[in-house]
């Protein structure tokens, strides 16, 4: 077994962190496999030096150990580059002028396909090719999307590209891609984001499981899609349940969820905090 855990640093760690590294690792340990550390920091407008040095710390805190050198993203630009222009090229990428507000406005459309799908699903498809090239004149900002119709076109369909999940819903599951719809896979200003660097990197370390949070179920199915288009090998998947907050939302950064730092400051053990998330 070769596993990962792979954080942004663009804020300190919380208890679903922890939670989701400790599965992790000790999934690893247990069988006598590689668990590595890789920093996803593609988006260098929000990660900070003194995030990433902030994890490290919180890890070893926690008792974790992993291999060295750890894996950063932003030393890994060009190979990221290089698949977003050769998916480009193959016409599976257009861009995509659509403001946050302009897609909030329009939420709730149901992509194509019969699949119950997320609400904010993308279901617009490219521009019209006048407006899209006035866009872009006047030097608007733009995303790089996928077109889950030219995908189907070139893989002959989604029905048989599937994985084997270990412990959300266990058993072999078909991607369903339809339920996001067209995702962003890079943007002008950063270039390629979190859901084509992470299949790119697991496929260059080696990773034969994926362990990470349920939130992400629905983005295999695209990453799925990628490793077909990629011709990149296809880990397992152990999606565990998530942490939740007294209001029984997830744990998240933007919502300024207690950090590992505030823990630690509150004088609460790593054993106590171990405990407690049943490790």
């Amino acid at each position: 077994m070769i596993t990962r855990f792979a954080p942004s640093p663009t804020g300190g760690l919380h208890k679903g962190h922890a939670f989701s590294a400790l599965t992790a690792w000790t999934a690893a340990r247990a069988v006598d496999g590689r668990f590595l550390l890789r920093i996803e920091d593609t988006d260098f407008t929000r990660c900070r030096p003194e995030h990433e040095a902030a994890i490290l710390d919180d890890l070893s805190w926690l008792g974790l150990d992993w291999e060295v050198p750890v894996r950063r993203q932003s030393d890994h630009r060009a190979e990221y580059a290089a698949a977003l222009e050769g998916l480009r090229d193959r016409g599976l990428l257009y861009r995509c002028f659509r403001t946050r507000k302009e897609l909030m406005a329009t939420a709730g459309v149901a992509p194509h396909g019969d699949d119950p799908a997320d609400p904010h699903a993308f279901a617009h498809g490219p521009h019209d090719p006048v407006e899209e090239a006035g866009r872009l004149a006047r030097g608007e900002a733009f995303a790089w999307r996928l077109s889950l119709d030219r995908a189907r076109e070139v893989l002959g369909g989604f029905d048989a590209l599937t994985w084997v999940e270990e412990t959300h819903r266990p058993g072999l599951h078909t991607a369903r891609p339809e339920r996001l719809g067209d995702m962003v896979l890079g943007r002008k200003d950063i270039g390629a984001g979190y859901v084509l660097a992470a299949v790119i990197d697991d496929a260059a370390q080696g990773v034969t499981h994926v362990i990470r949070g349920e939130d992400l179920v629905e983005v295999t199915s695209v990453q799925r899609v990628l490793q077909a288009l990629l011709d990149l090998p296809t880990p397992v998947y152990r999606h565990h349940p998530l942490i939740l907050g007294r209001d029984g939302r997830r744990l998240a950064k933007r919502d300024r969820s207690a950090t590992l730092a505030d823990i630690r400051a509150s004088g609460v053990s790593a054993a106590d905090l171990r405990a407690e998330l049943g490790f």
